[in-house]
């Protein structure tokens, strides 16, 4: 088999972009070409401003500095990348379906099957067709056969081979995932193929992090690695509202049993639950999976991990509710953080969208601060148009009975009048708020409450203001 000189990425996201871009700057000897349909998405990719990417992560500007047409290229020409390229990514999504069959537990497949078919339509000679996405178990037998029927069809010389590659990354930290992974797990049958990829990776990664096993496998310990990291998210979740209730703190009961060997620390810090693109999904596929093949006890079980995260999420918009005497209504409240988590711009599953869905829908208004998460996408989440002008009344919350929202620049433009403040997000800049000044812009008296558990107790108390750490029992009530 020859050496791979030429890569197309079907999809610029978040998998597809940064994974490309980390192969890109360790693979000088590959041209690496990422399509999409997409095109304000690729101008974005293009734009030389980088901070104008489409995606936020840690250290990804500076390798598409040094990448961007060198030997990485973002283009609309899928077709024309398709067919010069040696091997091919599919990284488009494949989000829950909403109708039909297996509706509201199985995935779309509909872009996988459509980047298969246009494989299929545009390939010259032996292509690697890679499964970056990720998907339920046996997608790639899908593939294999829309690319079969070509080899079929065509009387040109094809042929193709599938593996799957899964990506294990963490937004927020995606950069560093590529470059220093835990693992690179590829599932395939024919050997050659395979070594073919690992050829590409041993330029960073070490050989003895590289796993291969058959293609169903790879396909299955991506949906069950993303499973087990959301169950032990519930877990101390569900341990955090005991917590509560009995006077226990979360963070003890996390660090005592996160010293047992067997358990481990990490995924134990109690928040507003899981979100993003992969864990909730990629649990409902494993249900519906179970089910299929009738292991309803299975599926019983991690349904019940999704449940109870959205349990979790509303509790924590009733526990506002009850201590502002009971009432929203015609409040205003400040919500710090709408992406899913620290230091992305992504707002999938973002444990946010509920609590503010289900806030607004009391009446309350809402003055939401983040970083990098722009208006028109908090808008399409909400699905609630934003008011445009902010008040800039302090003594008078309630001028409007129907629930709405709009977006502060900065993070006391979005406190001035409110009757509660709420951490979503851990962004760092959150940690280091001064609470004496915010204390000069809210109505007393305020609840604080920390999702996070990033805020220093102190200085939020010593500022006046009440505190509710989401987990911990025997939280300051100052009113």
């Amino acid at each position: 088999m020859n050496k791979i000189k030429n890569i197309c990425c079907i999809g610029a996201g978040y998998v597809g972009g940064p994974t490309m871009a980390v192969m890109a700057k360790n693979c000088k000897d590959i041209v690496f070409n990422v399509v999409d349909a997409n095109k304000e998405r690729i101008d974005s990719w293009n734009h030389k401003n980088l901070s104008k990417l489409p995606i936020f992560e840690p250290g990804l500007e500076e390798i598409i500095r040094n990448t961007r047409n060198i030997n990485l290229f973002f283009s609309t020409n899928i077709n024309e990348c398709i067919s010069k390229a040696d091997m091919i990514f599919i990284s488009v999504n494949t989000p829950t379906k909403k109708t039909g069959l297996g509706a509201g537990k199985a995935s779309d497949l509909k872009w996988v099957e459509a980047c298969a078919r246009q494989v299929a339509s545009h390939s010259k000679n032996h292509t690697i067709v890679v499964e970056k996405s990720t998907l339920p178990v046996r997608t790639a037998e899908v593939i294999k056969k829309i690319l079969n029927a070509a080899n079929i069809k065509n009387e040109n010389n094809l042929s193709f081979d599938v593996l799957s590659n899964p990506e294990f990354l963490a937004e927020g930290t995606a950069i560093n995932d590529l470059e220093n992974p835990d693992r690179v797990l590829i599932g395939g049958e024919n050997e050659k193929a395979i070594n073919s990829l690992i050829e590409i990776y041993k330029n960073w990664v070490p050989e003895k992090k590289i796993i291969c096993t058959n293609i169903w496998s790879s396909e299955l310990a991506k949906l069950t690695s993303n499973a087990f990291l959301a169950q032990r998210i519930s877990s101390i979740n569900s341990i955090g509202a005991l917590c509560e209730a009995t006077g226990a703190d979360v963070r003890e009961v996390a660090r005592a049993i996160g010293t047992d060997s067997r358990i481990g620390s990490k995924f134990l810090d109690a928040g507003p639950g899981f979100g993003g693109s992969c864990f909730k999904k990629d649990i409902l596929n494993l249900v519906y999976l179970a089910e299929y093949y009738g292991l309803n006890e299975v599926a019983n079980f991690w349904e019940g991990v999704v449940k109870l995260n959205n349990w979790h999420q509303h509790r924590i918009s009733q526990l506002v509710s009850r201590k502002l005497f009971g009432t929203v209504s015609g409040k205003k409240i400040c919500i710090l953080g709408f992406s899913f988590k620290a230091n992305t711009n992504d707002t999938r599953e973002s444990a946010a969208i509920s609590i503010c869905k289900d806030l607004i829908e009391e009446g309350s208004h809402l003055q939401i601060h983040d970083p990098k998460v722009k208006e028109s996408q908090i808008e399409k989440d909400l699905g609630v148009k934003s008011l445009k002008n902010l008040t800039k009344t302090k003594n008078n919350s309630i001028y409007d009975t129907k629930g709405n929202w709009l977006k502060a620049d900065n993070v006391y433009q979005a406190c001035q009048g409110v009757d509660a403040i709420v951490v979503l997000t851990e962004w760092i800049e959150y940690s280091k708020i001064n609470w004496k000044s915010i204390a000069k812009e809210v109505r007393f008296p305020t609840w604080v409450f920390d999702a996070r558990s990033i805020l220093n107790s102190n200085e939020v108390l010593g500022a006046g203001l009440n505190l509710w750490k989401i987990g911990y029992g025997f939280n300051n009530d100052n009113s």
